[in-house]
């Protein structure tokens, strides 16, 4: 195993409440802000000046509509709902910020791939590359009847889809545009030599997209990739497309299990297995002491509405949890949804059988990832067990109350932790910016092995014929 600092992420959505229910009704929670820019880039500054790596945002472009057959619970616990586009709130973040790095979710299910290439090139431009882009192919049957479908297409499709969509936003990104393809003669009155931009002449059983990309390259070109997939199908997506991966645990032990076998996914692809970076979710709730910590998370379960957290249980997996007894044990249930989230409590976790109760208490804070309680030193020496016992590289960190779960964390349990070399000391004033793959990985581009790297490859060998 290796012991170095873990990669630190704050998590959140665009959207008043996140993963832990309820969260809204405690006393100083900011949550209402959301809509208000001022709040997001006073979080970043925050972050910035506590030295995060950055901040990942979660997205739905649906709604939680299953529990119950309608949204009403959803509603009333305001359960990632209301929500806004957080591909838009990036560059107002990014503008007071030179070192936070910015994750986004964008379904390659419901944006077309040739608007999605833009729209990534941009923030990688107005970012100075600190850009990357957490692919989903979308769970929610709401947001397929909202945008066109008839019915959710089954995860595998889904999957299929999506590796088409990754070759054509490669082919975008990486053989469009030559780099010296700017030449700004003005003598020539040429801003763009046009012999050095490529139509990509994609044609294939999804999308067909003849024309060359519409933006210049960017500092990174394609953006670090994040996933989440946790299926076996997705798996194999992201072990060849992923740069960073995003995991969910309810156990060091069944977290352990994910990871080998995500690296094996990337080994299989013909990657390096540590070629793929892996961040697993996690909240924290610390105070002084750890009795000041448990009742604190105490209170937080107190304020989370078993309605509330089993509409989003049952938007995730597409169960309508309202029709199984309470204490009645869990099976796996297949369903076009989530199936990892169902797996993740049916089977990742072999020795205990879930029932819905106790699927509830789990989730009620910080969602489907686990939580860590307890003092400063505490919760370094559980954090210190689920990077050595589970060999992942960084935590997204999940909160009990917005923002104040980050600001205990920050106050309280970030000195110990950087104390322990558990999280990288703070960077020098003066330290010049990265990219967020130069932080990751040392480079500006992607590493050998990685899909858009052949496809840059085989860009500048067409170029040099």
């Amino acid at each position: 195993m290796k012991n170095e600092p873990l990669s630190l992420f704050a998590f959140d959505v665009f959207a008043p409440s996140h993963l832990t229910s309820g969260s809204w009704r405690t006393e100083g929670d900011q949550g209402h802000r959301y809509t208000d820019l001022q709040y997001w880039t006073g979080i970043a500054q925050m972050l910035e000046k506590a030295g995060f790596d950055g901040i990942f945002f979660a997205d739905n472009v649906g709604y939680h509509d299953v529990y119950r057959g309608n949204g009403d619970a959803a509603l009333r616990d305001a359960a990632q709902f209301p929500i806004n586009d957080p591909t838009v709130l990036i560059s107002g973040m990014a503008a007071v910020t030179k070192h936070l790095n910015f994750g986004v979710t964008v379904s390659a299910t419901y944006e077309p791939p040739y608007l999605l290439a833009r729209k990534f090139s941009t923030l990688d431009h107005l970012t100075s590359g600190r850009v990357g882009w957490n692919i989903v192919t979308s769970y929610s049957e709401a947001a397929a009847r909202n945008l066109g479908k008839q019915q959710q297409l089954t995860p595998a499709e889904r999957y299929d889809m999506a590796d088409e969509y990754m070759d054509v936003v490669y082919k975008l990104w990486e053989g469009s545009f030559e780099e010296d393809a700017l030449v700004r003669d003005v003598e020539s009155a040429t801003y763009i030599d046009p012999a050095k931009v490529h139509p990509i002449e994609h044609s294939g059983q999804h999308f067909t997209v003849p024309g060359f990309h519409l933006c210049e390259p960017s500092p990174q070109r394609t953006p670090v990739l994040f996933q989440a997939g946790a299926s076996s199908r997705g798996m194999e997506f992201g072990g060849k497309h992923a740069e960073v991966v995003f995991l969910q645990g309810t156990s060091v032990e069944g977290t352990k299990r994910s990871v080998d076998k995500l690296r094996q996914a990337v080994a299989d692809a013909g990657r390096d297995p540590r070629d793929v970076k892996i961040v697993i979710l996690l909240t924290v709730v610390v105070a002084p002491t750890d009795e000041e910590a448990q009742a604190k998370y105490n209170k937080a379960v107190e304020n989370a509405p078993i309605d509330g957290i089993l509409a989003r249980f049952s938007g995730w997996t597409g169960i309508d949890m309202s029709e199984y007894e309470l204490d009645t044990p869990l099976r796996s249930v297949g369903t076009k949804a989530g199936q990892s989230m169902v797996d993740m409590f049916s089977k990742a976790d072999p020795d205990r059988d879930w029932t819905p109760r106790q699927i509830a208490e789990f989730l009620a804070v910080g969602g489907t990832g686990s939580t860590i309680i307890g003092s400063p030193e505490t919760v370094a020496a559980e954090l210190r067990r689920w990077r050595d016992g589970a060999d992942v590289d960084g935590i997204n960190l999940s909160y009990t109350t917005k923002p104040g779960g980050w600001e205990d964390f920050i106050e309280l349990a970030l000195p110990e932790l950087r104390a322990q070399g558990l999280i990288a000391p703070l960077r020098a004033e003066n330290d010049k910016p990265v990219t967020l793959r130069e932080k990751l990985f040392g480079q500006k581009y992607t590493l050998d092995g990685h899909p858009a790297t052949a496809q840059r490859a085989r860009h500048l060998s067409d170029a040099a014929r």
